[in-house]
């Protein structure tokens, strides 16, 4: 992750209007996309592989402590050594400040590209839902939630929380904490209809994970 953000001031208002064009086309055409996937029937295959990890129960938060170089080199080895021995393949994010929202975009779309239509509905979500998110939010909730609309702002628990309840998915992350490797976030009060895999390392960067062998781990493989 990052700290670059998006600064638009410069653009010209006819510019502008062509991007907020440009930007709904792309919601009503990931919107088609994400309607016809919720007509597929949810299998979870790569979940009832590995059924056997033992998650925690979760709670939402913000992010914590950012561990220091040291711990971060062995968090990040140990990370990789569980993803290997799960059988699995991280696809590579871009490490931009959107990379939580950018490994979503990927297991959601099987592309990255679609992450600001991603960080939108999740905070629509933190909008529209604000009683099952606030108690989380150790701050004012409006600040919360308008800090989180800026390109390039780290997601949090808070914010995963948000995107499974969003597009009713189980969000399934592999971590590199020393004493818990595996975490279900699951939509409240609803059945997912998807489940995402994502890894977590050390509470700076996300990528998206997938099943070693399968349709798409040749293209983890090439950004290894």
């Amino acid at each position: 992750m990052g700290d670059a953000y998006w600064n638009n001031a410069s653009a010209s208002s006819s510019s502008s209007l062509n991007s907020s064009s440009h930007d709904t086309d792309d919601d009503h055409m990931i919107a088609a996309m994400l309607a016809e996937d919720e007509r597929m029937r949810y299998d979870g295959r790569l979940g009832k592989r590995l059924s056997h990890l033992q998650s925690i129960p979760h709670t939402p938060r913000v992010i914590g402590s950012i561990p220091d170089a040291n711990d971060a080199t062995l968090d990040h080895g140990r990370l990789a050594q569980r993803v290997d021995t799960y059988g699995l393949a991280e696809m590579r994010i871009e490490g931009d400040g959107n990379c939580q929202f950018r490994a979503l975009s990927d297991q959601l779309f099987q592309k990255q590209d679609y992450h600001k239509y991603v960080r939108k509905e999740v905070i629509k979500q933190l909008k529209r839902h604000r009683k099952l998110y606030e108690s989380y939010v150790p701050m004012k909730y409006r600040h919360y939630v308008r800090k989180m609309k800026r390109m390039g702002e780290w997601g949090d628990h808070v914010t995963l929380q948000a995107a499974a309840d969003r597009f009713e998915a189980k969000i399934c992350l592999v971590t590199s904490f020393r004493d818990t490797c595996f975490i279900e976030i699951l939509p409240k009060d609803i059945t997912p209809v998807r489940e995402l895999w994502l890894s977590f390392w050390s509470e700076v960067h996300y990528n998206s994970l997938y099943q070693a062998g399968g349709k798409k781990f040749y293209l983890c493989q090439q950004y290894l």
